[in-house]
């Protein structure tokens, strides 16, 4: 059973949750300890962590940077401050979904079920794809270039997979939205292009540069 951490202070909003989940076969926990999130974390293990971006005491790009400081933990924003601003920094901080209040609980849901799908059943069994001399092993998201390797995060992996999947082919936003979120709901764009930026600077560091190119207008394209 996949456990869910719940970190919202709307009490309603936070035991909705937990019944929706429970309808679907997963376990929810609200936090007891607003000062204390991160000491929750270590207790509970959770598969899959939802966070409020207004919380009491320290907010939750705090609790995010803190939690990705020891985690890769799939995180789901979710907040009433919509604005790009807080949806790109809400990415930056290194959450992997947003979601807008109010939402459809069967919206939450299937962003929970898609997340915890790729984090935790994705490609099983497979081996490695290479491209430009760069070889990425799909089973533990590591690329290697030249003697240096690089963790990827999970985002940074699902665009550089699908685009090597589709090398040499432009890959359109929408694909690659596709990709990352599995959903029909509505992601901003400026989410992907943060995080095909954060792929880019990954690249970089270990001598890629310029791998992924811009066609204007229509997508991406990673030539071999």
């Amino acid at each position: 059973m996949y456990k869910i951490y719940i970190v919202e202070d709307d009490k309603g909003i936070a035991d909705g949750i937990t019944s929706c989940l429970a309808n679907w076969g997963m376990e929810g926990r609200t936090v007891s300890d607003f000062m204390n999130v991160m000491e929750e974390v270590k207790e509970y293990e959770p598969h899959l962590i939802i966070l409020d971006i207004t919380l009491p005491y320290m907010g939750g790009y705090h609790w995010c940077q803190e939690i990705r400081k020891t985690s890769s933990v799939p995180i789901i924003f979710i907040s009433s401050a919509t604005d790009n601003m807080n949806i790109v920094m809400a990415i930056n901080m290194g959450a992997d979904d947003f979601i807008a209040k109010p939402f459809d609980q069967s919206v939450l849901i299937a962003k929970v079920n898609a997340l915890l799908r790729r984090t935790y059943d994705f490609s099983q069994g497979s081996s490695t794809l290479e491209v430009k001399g760069a070889v990425l092993n799909t089973n533990n998201n590591r690329l290697s270039y030249n003697g240096n390797e690089v963790d990827l995060a999970r985002n940074e992996y699902r665009i550089l997979l699908t685009l090597i999947q589709n090398k040499n082919k432009v890959v359109s936003r929408e694909k690659l939205m596709e990709a990352l979120w599995e959903t029909d709901s509505y992601v901003d764009e400026n989410t992907l292009t943060v995080n095909v930026g954060r792929l880019r600077k990954t690249l970089e560091s270990i001598g890629l540069k310029d791998l992924i190119k811009t066609k204007f207008g229509v997508g991406y394209i990673l030539e071999d």
